[in-house]
């Protein structure tokens, strides 16, 4: 039994030079998703919609696996939110992405709430948060260079 959740969230924020419809596109596609962070990732993005998150043989540790989320907001181009499973099955979490319009670009604010406050929960709570950091930083280096996350040489 869980006695609590985490009191704190996962927070990062972003400035991408790029329009925020570009921006949007991008994270609730499953192209664009796989152009920087996964592998033949699935992702139905509207309200109940299925998202399967997949990763094969990922950056340099070559790091394979899988979660499922459920979309459970669209508001474009502003708000995307899903719950996955960072966890385990009984402890979904909760990700928001709120775009905002500003000057040239775009600011993108991830939040990810929801975390156990068990020694599992402490654990994936330190690597989730780096891996959203990660992410957001290979997002905005794709489309802001069009760079793209390629296979590790062995």
């Amino acid at each position: 039994m869980v006695d609590s959740l985490f009191d704190t969230d996962i927070r990062h924020c972003v400035f991408i030079t790029a329009p925020c419809e570009k921006v949007f596109e991008t994270i609730t596609s499953a192209e664009g998703w796989n152009a920087f962070f996964t592998t033949n990732m699935e992702l139905d993005p509207q309200p109940g919609g299925r998202v399967v998150w997949r990763w094969t043989n990922w950056g340099p540790d070559r790091i394979s696996g899988e979660d499922t989320a459920t979309v459970l907001d669209v508001d474009p181009p502003s708000l995307f939110r899903f719950n996955w499973h960072p966890v385990g099955p009984e402890f979904p979490t909760t990700v928001t992405m709120e775009l905002e319009s500003r000057g040239v670009g775009t600011v993108l604010t991830l939040t990810e709430s929801n975390y156990p406050d068990t020694p599992k929960g402490r654990a994936t709570i330190l690597d989730c948060a780096c891996g959203w950091g990660e992410a957001l930083t290979l997002l905005k280096v794709y489309l802001e260079y069009g760079y793209v996350y390629g296979p590790i040489p062995e």
